[in-house]
């Protein structure tokens, strides 16, 4: 039974074993997964990456470009400011992609890899999605400057870094939501000679509702839409700092002049703290509220037990919840004490980012070389990174991921990645299928393993392999 357990700390509550790990885990596996619960730094590896405030400079330097472009266009000038733009537009892109590659470095070379699930699984619950142009630079730095390092922390704390950071207040419109009797309507009114009492900003809800339908609360909690239009109100002003003008560590503003005045009444509750507290107070509320408790805990261990996890163990995640505050290492003790989350039927189908990560780190890859090629082949499979199209984020059931298409060019990956492989140094595909696997590791694999004609064969089939798609 230890062995499997130590099978599953590894590659289902983890990211996948590397060589050597699960020995390393088999004589406490649960005790390996409650040590990584503890407050840590932040991995070394991002030490000098650009924070937000960084990223945010360059976009408007960006902006800049794009405008004296069109205008030496207008003008049939040269193309020196169009050569300017484009020359800062791939600079930015290719410092991106070496992020998300050295994002990906850190999980496949990481010691505490039920950590940095949490840390994925969080990024999820709070998608942002590049492919708007205005959040594209902030999904990263999100993660590392409000998503890591409360993952062993409070949720209220969580929740509240999330929804200020400038990533999550750019990609839902948020930065731009004025109350309709806030003094910066009441003054563009003025200045439009009262025509349009708004000018052409005003209240955007996007915000409140997935805060409330995604973050907390979930679809089915009662809430109206008044609640959402209110909540709404309680969090305009809350913004991202202009040019020249200062911000927190991570470029928030609150603009008091943007703020709807007035006491807001949100699910049954009056809030009539001032400015920027009044929203801060609902974020607080609605973290220790019983249908959060039920709707992230059914989050958390549908990532980590099963699709349809026993329903039980939810509503035991969501009682520790709800005892401690919200303190997450409480619920994510009670979910990993609870004896449901070890019995076979728990397991786990592996998006393309679990996949590939697990496969590098089972194969010992973590070249830059390597690392780059599977940023490109995770987006052929479905799952570009910080990519969902959705603030629901991506697909957490094998439904999503487990369709013939998909397959097909997972056995195509998988022979992409062996290919990398050119020296062993003396062991073998069954070895590494053995290391990787433990005893989730099936007859019919073996045997194939064994009879792999070159290494390179015997790898790909053991990433190609049911068995290796499962996180068990």
């Amino acid at each position: 039974m230890t062995s499997m357990q130590a099978a599953s700390a590894v590659n289902r509550f983890g990211l996948g074993a590397g060589p050597g790990e699960l020995q390393t885990v088999a004589g406490d596996p649960r005790g390996w997964l409650l040590a990584q619960l503890q407050p840590a730094p932040l991995p070394v590896a991002f030490d000098g990456l650009p924070d937000s405030a960084d990223y945010l400079r360059q976009y408007r330097a960006l902006g800049q470009l794009r405008k004296q472009s069109r205008e030496a266009k207008a003008q049939g000038q040269d193309d020196a400011a169009q050569k300017a733009q484009r020359e800062a537009r791939l600079a930015m892109q290719q410092g991106q992609l070496q992020e998300l590659a050295l994002r990906q470095r850190v999980a496949v070379v990481s010691s505490v890899g039920f950590r940095e699930r949490l840390v994925r699984f969080w990024s999820n619950h709070f998608a942002i999605s590049v492919d708007k142009r205005i959040a594209s630079l902030f999904a990263a730095p999100m993660e590392r400057e409000a998503i890591r390092p409360h993952v062993t922390g409070k949720f209220s704390d969580l929740l509240l870094a999330v929804e200020r950071h400038p990533g999550m207040l750019l990609y839902l419109d948020n930065a731009q939501s004025i109350g309709d009797d806030s003094k910066a309507a009441i003054n563009a009114a003025r200045r439009a000679g009262g025509k349009n009492k708004n000018g052409r900003r005003g209240l955007n809800e996007n915000l409140a509702r997935e805060i409330m339908e995604l973050h907390t609360l979930g679809v089915n909690a009662g809430y109206r839409q008044q609640d959402v239009t209110e909540f709404a109100r309680a969090i305009t002003g809350w913004s991202v700092a202009r040019e020249n003008e200062h911000g927190d560590a991570n470029a928030f503003v609150f603009r008091p002049n943007a703020h709807e005045p007035g006491p807001r009444q949100v699910f049954g509750k009056t809030y009539r703290q001032q400015g920027e507290q009044q929203g801060i107070a609902v974020l607080h509320t609605l973290a220790v509220h019983p249908a959060t408790a039920q709707h992230v805990s059914l989050q958390l261990a549908r990532h980590f037990i099963a699709d349809t996890p026993p329903p039980a163990l939810v509503q035991r995640m969501a009682k520790a919840w709800l005892a401690s505050e919200g303190h997450l290492p409480t619920v994510y003790r009670a979910m990993l004490d609870d004896d449901a989350a070890w019995q076979p039927a728990a397991r786990k189908f592996k998006t393309p980012d679990d996949f590939f990560v697990s496969a590098l780190r089972a194969c010992g890859l973590q070249g830059q070389d390597d690392l780059t090629l599977v940023v490109r082949l995770q987006a052929q499979l479905g799952q570009p990174l910080f990519q969902p199209r959705s603030p629901a984020g991506f697909g957490d059931v094998a439904a999503d991921w487990g369709g013939p298409d998909a397959l097909f060019k997972r056995v195509q990956a998988a022979q992409a990645i062996a290919e990398r492989l050119q020296d062993m140094q003396g062991s073998t595909p069954l070895a590494l299928g053995e290391a990787a696997l433990g005893s989730g590791l099936d007859a019919q694999t073996a045997t194939a393993l064994r009879r792999a004609e070159s290494v390179q064969q015997g790898v790909a089939l053991l990433l190609a392999s049911p068995a290796f798609q499962w996180r068990s």
